[in-house]
C-alpha cells in the first residue's frame, strides 16, 4: 500500500477517529486506527465496540491496500510532522513507512483481520438538522448528566421524538435539563438513550456551522450519526429512562424576571468564598424591593441584591450555586424567568415557548 496525504488533512482525520480509540483495552487491535485504501478510497475507523467512528480521507492511492496501526504512535508522529506532504508505504510484512520532507518513521503494523469494522444496522427512523442545531442540544444538556456509573441511564440523555419534536433530556439526581427542538420532516415517535460520551465527542467534530447537516438514524440497538465525510455510530443504552413529565409542573406561586448576565456575574462573585470541598448554598431572598443573594462559608460572608421583575409570593430558597451557574451559562437569551412553588420544590429556568426547561432542586436551609 502506498498513500499520499496532506499532514493538515491527515492529521484531522486522524484526530476524528482517535475518539474511537479506548484508553485501556485487552484486545490490543483495538488500540489501532484501521487504514483502508482497498476500494478507491481512504478510509480510517475507530472503535472501541461501544463508539465507532469512520471518516474518508483526503488523499491519493498509489497502491491500494490496508492496515492497521497504532493510534497513538500514529497520532504522536502525524502531530510533529512539518505542514506538507506525508507518504505512508507499507510491506507485506505489516511494517509502515511514513516519510515527511526529511523525517523518516517505520513503525510496525497489524493484519488488521481482528479488527471490528462498523456493523450494518438497520435503521427504523432518521431525521436531518443542522450541525449547530445538535452541537447545541448537546451543549445545553450535556452538562446534567452523571459522572458515574451508579445509574447507567443517568449517563446518557434521552432522544424522544414526538408530535415532531425532538426532546433531548439529561439529569443527575440534583437537576434535569431539556432542549426541544420542532423538526422540518416528520419522523415516527421513538425513544432512545444515547451514552453522554458519544455525544461530546461528536459535538467534538462536528462543524456547528448553521448550513452543515448531519442525519441522525435510529435503530433499535444503536444510533448512526452521518456528517461531511464522517459516520459514527454508538451503541444505545437499554433500559427505560425516568418518568420526568410528572416533575415539569407549570403551577407556580413566584414568578421572577431577571438580567441573566448580571444574575451569572452575581452568583459567580458568591462562590469567590466557596473552597471545592464545601456545600454552601446561594440563598436567595425575593421580595418586591427585588432579590437579595447572600452566602456565607468559613472564609467569610457576601451580600448583593438585584433588581427583578416580581410577579407572586415572597419566597427565601437556596441552592447549589454552581447548577445554578451551569444552567444560566448555557442559555442564551438576554433574560431569563425562574419560576418557584416553595423552598423544597424545585426551581425551573424557562422560556415561553418551553424551548428549553431547566429543573434545579433546591438546598435545605435553616432561617
Amino acid at each position: 500500500m502506498k498513500l499520499v496525504f496532506n499532514q493538515t488533512d491527515l492529521m484531522n482525520s486522524v484526530n476524528i477517529v482517535m475518539k474511537a480509540i479506548p484508553g485501556k483495552t485487552t484486545m490490543p487491535i483495538l488500540q489501532c486506527i484501521m487504514i483502508d485504501a482497498s476500494r478507491s478510497r481512504i478510509l480510517f475507523t475507530g472503535n472501541d465496540m461501544e463508539l465507532g467512528i469512520e471518516t474518508e480521507v483526503k488523499g491519493t492511492i498509489i497502491e491500494s491496500g490496508k492496515i492497521a496501526l497504532d493510534a497513538k504512535i500514529l497520532s504522536d508522529i502525524v502531530r510533529k510532522l512539518p505542514n506538507n506532504e506525508v507518504t505512508i508505504v507499507t510491506d507485506d510484512k505489516y511494517t509502515a513507512t511514513i516519510t515527511c520532507e526529511k523525517a523518516k518513521f517505520v513503525i510496525p503494523g497489524k493484519s488488521g483481520e481482528d479488527f471490528a469494522y462498523l456493523p450494518t444496522i438497520e435503521t427504523r427512523a432518521s431525521v436531518t438538522i443542522s450541525q449547530f442545531s445538535l452541537k447545541e442540544l448537546i451543549r445545553q444538556t450535556i452538562f446534567s448528566i452523571a459522572v458515574n456509573e451508579n445509574n447507567k441511564l443517568m449517563t446518557g440523555e434521552l432522544f424522544e421524538i414526538k408530535n415532531n419534536v425532538l426532546r433531548v433530556v439529561s439529569l443527575d439526581g440534583h437537576r434535569i435539563a431539556i432542549r426541544n427542538l420542532e423538526l422540518k420532516d416528520s419522523c415516527p415517535d421513538l425513544k432512545v438513550v444515547v451514552p453522554g460520551k458519544t455525544l461530546s465527542e461528536i459535538s467534538k467534530i462536528i462543524s456547528g456551522e448553521g448550513s452543515e447537516l448531519v442525519t441522525i438514524n435510529f435503530s433499535s440497538n444503536y444510533i448512526l450519526f452521518e456528517f461531511d465525510q464522517t459516520v459514527v455510530l454508538s451503541r444505545l443504552i437499554e433500559g427505560e429512562y425516568f418518568q420526568i413529565d410528572q416533575m415539569l409542573s407549570s403551577d407556580y406561586d413566584t414568578k421572577i424576571e431577571l438580567n441573566r448576565q448580571e444574575f451569572i456575574s452575581c452568583i459567580d462573585r458568591a462562590t469567590l468564598l466557596v473552597r471545592e470541598s464545601d456545600k454552601m448554598p446561594v440563598i436567595m431572598d425575593i421580595t418586591d424591593n427585588g432579590m437579595n443573594i447572600q452566602i456565607t462559608t468559613p472564609l467569610g460572608s457576601m451580600n448583593e441584591s438585584m433588581g427583578v421583575i416580581k410577579t407572586g409570593k415572597d419566597i427565601v430558597i437556596g441552592f447549589n450555586p454552581r447548577l445554578l451557574l451551569d444552567a444560566l451559562r448555557v442559555i442564551d437569551d438576554e433574560s431569563v424567568t425562574l419560576y418557584f412553588v416553595n423552598a423544597k420544590a424545585p426551581c425551573f429556568i424557562r422560556d415561553d415557548k418551553n424551548t428549553y426547561i431547566y429543573l434545579i432542586l433546591p438546598v435545605n436551609i435553616s432561617r
